[in-house]
């Protein structure tokens, strides 16, 4: 049992160091199982493998081989979830950021007139943000009127025309 306390302990602290410290564990794995195996991953399955591992021998003390492969698959059952979570972390959040090349044919709706030679407000909702921009248009528009973006002058600024 008291290797598997050990083990789990390694697998903690591994676990804690890796997150700590960051990259510098992940650059030891690049050529090993691409991006889910991680620094992370190998802590969360030692220290889950380790402690699962002790726990089994203490309510059945006989068959080492059933605490083993209990802690096997528990450790990769937490192995799996962690490099995947952290694979997810590392890769995801671009599909939420809002970007100006992203505005033409936007629906909005013009929030403070825009004069015929200046500027006004619109509303638009970018990737699930409300978002409000600076507006020129060819022609006058009133507050509450319904708009599309047409060009992006500058990453606060479009140019909108009425909607049909």
């Amino acid at each position: 049992m008291t290797v598997f306390l050990i083990i789990g302990s390694f697998g903690v602290l591994f676990l804690l160091a890796s997150l700590i410290l960051g990259d510098l564990f992940d650059g030891i794995f690049d050529g090993i199982g691409g991006d889910l195996f991680s620094g992370a991953a190998l802590g969360g399955f030692l220290g889950v493998f380790g402690f699962v591992g002790a726990l089994t021998l203490t309510i059945k003390p006989e068959p080492l081989g059933l605490a083993i492969g209990v802690g096997l698959v528990a450790g990769l059952v937490v192995g799996v979830a962690v490099g995947w979570v952290t694979l997810k972390l590392r890769t995801g959040g671009e599909e939420s950021n809002v970007t100006s090349s992203g505005f033409v044919g936007l629906a909005g709706t013009v929030i403070s007139d825009i004069p015929a030679d200046g500027y006004g407000e619109v509303s638009v909702v970018a990737n699930g943000h409300i978002t409000k921009l600076n507006a020129r248009a060819s022609v006058p528009l009133k507050a509450g009127t319904p708009v599309e973006i047409s060009n992006v002058l500058s990453a606060t600024a479009v140019e909108v025309k009425p909607r049909d």
